[in-house]
């Protein structure tokens, strides 16, 4: 598929960031509650500034709005409020709980949508569900005091919604040019009567002036009652357009007065338009200057009735801003339309369609302006004095600059990058932006972000965290992918990953293999409460766990490298000794598996024919773990298939890999023959083939243990009726829970006990493609097991899409199976709700139900990647 267009040609534009991603959906949904906002003495991120203080609080680190849009270095950005004229404030920022307030940790409570973004962001659509009675910001803290096992309360489950009486808030925004932004906000009375709606466009500077004497405070001024213009030395002249409305001016600067109780540095503070506006006080700069703007629009709608607000933000003097401006969302529309019916097969499904433009969509949504420097956010900046903090986070990270747009899991529950969350989001946007996905890639692999040690950071929290060393995985399935959309490999940007992936590995066996002996550790790795007991944080007497997970990934590691070295061997034959080494490491981790410790242990149980975890005690004494859980599926992902004709082109390569297996047969006996092709001149690589492939299959397949009507379990059903307990220094016990975790491990925010998860998922199915790639049909299993049913890999990885698929499919009851009604049953019988998709971190593992973060299109995304690969096996 090489993309063509208008759109696909403003994506070729190199340096995009000064061309036609100059601007986009950049701003956070949450800036307050994060690590960054936290000069606490004792790193109480969610109370330092929290959603109370976030309106009167001149942020240090970034910005935030609803579907709002800014610059790629966050110098000015431009977002709406609203006011039903009866909340105690306006509503600038999306409301959540913290995670110390929420049943289930951190979760936001509002209805937002990430409609529709092009990958330029040429036309972008949000939108905002606001109530028209006062919000119920105290109900839903109060009510959400409740045990884990319970459900959480949702915004759906007060009476906001009662009667239809809320307003729809369409964001929509399409660009002229590069520097020419047309925003309008379109609103709709969704109730039974007329209503008053205050709409609010903003546009201000963030703070970038407070903590760099370098920079004086930018200015907006009126220049007429319909325009305003912006000067700053950092971004120079824009004029502000609109049509009627009030202008309101303050600056963005804290209110010290409420927050600290000490004396304010301006007279017109962060929250004097708010306050202005909801309280009716002189806080506004009668002059009509400042560095922070609104246009006051008062609007009464009828019930049914629409009105929209336009305004226009341009690098140009313009004479009639209004000229063409519908024609301009029009044709940006158009384009949008045409880039996704190009890039999506018009012979899929149109509900199927419909899933993957959404996602994509969403995806787009979710980019932000990351920045964080934590040597000035540990000791100050220049002429700063040094904060007062007992907890250094992130003390061994002082070389971590990062001040760029990245790609976030969920912009308001998780508005910080995430190793491996990135790492996935980039095997969905190569599909729609390759060039993003290649930069992104590279990005965390620069010297201001991975560790002089090797480490790639993990997320704000604990740069120091491990997550799954998947980065190598993306960046072969987007260079390969990418090359074949083209017909052409990006030679140069494989070979800038593979040298600092280089340096990644060396830090994983230096530091995640302690012994030397190819078995790996790595605690928890993304998969939060999966353990039996939290796998950071051993009981006392364990000296040590050999992680099947992270030993298998890291072979899948090995094998991704052993997989780029070949490639850039065919012109740079020196990566030929590279493969070699990688081969090997490939395996020796491989055979290390099955032979731990004197006793010659295996991770895989020959009674239960699946790979456990093993613990080492102090006493020498070693111990299975034998949870049936994702841990024991992983090794399935370290496979690889290659063609024959690539050893023949790369002898010193093939000469050598002989060469190891002559002198330690033992080594590649359970793992890779390279005196073996299949019909079509493969080689396999891999840890599981034939007997233990079948074996573990059995059990994935079998809907009593992994296998739901939505896709792959976390952890066996097994385990509902067969808690597996662990007796040492107390009871340690992990059983099934297809639902929310009823845990604190990690926060309690997400449960790898029992629900379904996209990226293990897509893994899995990717993984049964590769083994039908060498297998073909010759190797055919039950599906699901028990049923009778033969069925080849291919047609197993694609039933378990169709499954994946269903959970965004309409039920019987004519809602997504992923949404859980309330009791007005909007996404059953409204309308307006009844066709918007939310992309969920997790499911159900019995019900599909969307459980964790509501917007986590990130990984959630690859259900894209699911539909338009199932369609090109047809």
């Amino acid at each position: 598929m090489v993309q063509k267009g208008i759109e696909a040609e403003r994506l070729a534009i190199s340096d995009n960031y000064k061309h036609w991603k100059k601007w986009g959906p950049y701003l956070a949904e949450r800036q307050w509650g994060t690590v960054r906002e936290d000069y606490s003495e004792h790193g109480t991120s969610w109370e330092f500034v929290d959603h109370e203080k976030a309106r009167s609080n001149a942020y240090r680190w970034g910005e935030e709005g609803i579907g709002g849009f800014c610059d790629s270095k966050e110098i000015l950005c431009l977002a709406p409020a609203f006011w039903n004229g009866k909340d105690p404030i306006l509503k600038e920022r999306l409301f959540g709980l913290t995670n110390n307030q929420g049943n289930h940790g951190e979760d936001v409570k509002e209805l937002y949508f990430h409609q529709v973004s092009s990958p330029t962001h040429s036309y972008c659509k949000y939108l905002y569900k606001y109530p028209q009675n006062e919000f119920p910001y105290a109900d839903l803290v109060h009510r959400n005091q409740r045990s884990r096992a319970e459900s959480e309360y949702e915004l759906l489950d007060t009476s906001a919604f009662k009667n239809n009486a809320y307003f729809d808030c369409y964001i929509e925004y399409a660009k002229a040019d590069v520097d020419d932004i047309l925003m309008k906000v379109t609103v709709i009375n969704r109730g039974t009567e007329t209503a008053d709606i205050h709409v609010l466009p903003h546009l201000w500077f963030r703070n970038f002036w407070k903590h760099n004497k370098r920079h004086a405070r930018p200015n907006m001024k009126s220049v007429s009652h319909t325009s305003v213009q912006s000067r700053s030395a950092r971004n120079g002249r824009y004029y502000f357009y609109h049509k009627d409305g009030e202008q309101l001016f303050c600056e963005n600067e804290t209110n010290n007065k409420r927050i600290y109780n000490f004396k304010n540095d301006v007279d017109y503070v962060k929250d004097g338009i708010n306050n202005h506006v909801v309280n009716g006080k002189p806080t506004v700069n009668p002059q009509k200057n400042g560095s922070k703007l609104a246009i006051w629009h008062q609007l009464k709608l009828d019930a049914g009735e629409e009105k929209t607000v336009k305004v226009r933000l341009s690098k140009n003097k313009l004479e009639n801003p209004w000229t063409n401006f519908e024609g301009v969302f029009h044709q940006r529309i158009t384009e949008c339309e045409a880039f996704y019916n190009e890039t999506i097969n018009a012979e899929i499904p149109e509900t199927h369609q419909a899933i993957a433009k959404s996602a994509f969509s969403g995806l787009l949504w979710t980019k932000q302006f990351y920045y964080n420097d934590v040597f000035k956010w540990l000791f100050g900046g220049p002429g700063e004095a040094t904060p007062n903090r007992s907890n250094l986070r992130n003390y061994n990270w002082q070389h971590l600059t990062n001040r760029h747009v990245i790609s976030m899991p969920d912009k308001w529950e998780y508005p910080w990058y995430a190793a491996w969350d990135l790492a996935f989001h980039m095997a969905s946007f190569v599909e729609i932006d390759p060039y993003f996905a290649k930069e992104q890639l590279l990005l965390v692999l620069k010297e201001n972000y991975m560790h002089p040690n090797g480490q790639i950071p993990a997320y704000e929290w604990n740069f120091s965290d491990v997550n799954p060393p998947v980065h190598s995985y993306a960046v072969w399935n987007v260079y390969e992918k990418d090359k074949n959309y083209t017909g052409k490999g990006d030679t140069a940007f494989l070979e800038k990953a593979f040298q600092k992936l280089l340096i990644n590995f060396t830090w994983w066996v230096n530091q995640k293999d302690k012994s030397g002996t190819d078995l790996f550790e790595g605690g928890f790795l993304g998969l939060d409460n999966i353990g039996v007991f939290d796998r950071n944080h051993m009981p006392p007497g364990i000296t040590r766990m050999q992680q099947a997970d992270a030993t298998s990934w890291m072979a899948m590691f090995a094998l991704n490298m052993l997989r780029m070295s070949l490639e850039l061997a065919k012109t740079n034959k020196i990566y030929e000794e590279a493969a070699a080494k990688f081969f090997r490491h490939f395996l020796n981790i491989a055979w290390a598996m099955h032979h731990i410790g004197k006793k010659d242990i295996s991770l895989w149980d020959d009674e239960d024919n699946f790979y456990y975890d093993v613990v080492e005690m102090a006493t020498g004494a070693t111990d299975r773990l034998k949870v049936r859980s994702l841990v024991g599926v992983i090794p399935m992902f370290a496979v690889e298939i290659m063609h024959k004709d690539l050893f023949e082109e790369l002898k010193e390569f093939r000469m050598r890999a002989n060469e190891i297996i002559r002198t330690r047969p033992d080594l590649a006996s359970l793992i890779t023959n390279l005196d073996e092709t299949n019909a079509d001149g493969n080689y396999l690589f891999a840890i599981m083939r034939g007997f233990r492939l079948e074996h573990l299959l059995k059990r994935l397949l079998d809907e009593d243990e992994f296998l739901s009507d939505y896709g792959i379990r976390s952890l066996s059903k097994y385990h509902e009726k067969h808690p597996f307990v662990f007796q040492h220094h107390g009871q340690h016990q992990i059983q099934y829970e297809p639902g929310e975790s009823r845990s604190n491990m990690f926060g309690g925010n997400s449960n790898w006990r029992g629900p379904i998860w996209m990226p293990l998922n897509y893994m899995i199915i990717q993984s049964l493609r590769k083994y039908y790639t060498f297998y073909g049909d010759q190797y055919q299993y039950e599906f699901p097991t028990g049923s009778g049913n033969k069925l080849n890999l291919k047609q197993i990885a694609n039933e378990l899409t169709k499954r994946l698929v269903k959970l965004f499919e309409v039920d019987n009851e004519g809602k997504f199976q992923y949404h859980s009604d309330n009791a007005g049953k909007h996404f059953t019988k409204s309308e307006h709700f009844k066709n918007l998709h939310l992309f969920y971190e997790f499911f159900d593992g019995d019900n599909g139900k969307g459980l964790g973060a509501s917007h986590q299109t990130g990984w959630t995304a690859l259900i894209a990647n699911l539909i338009m690969e199932m369609d090109a096996d047809k």
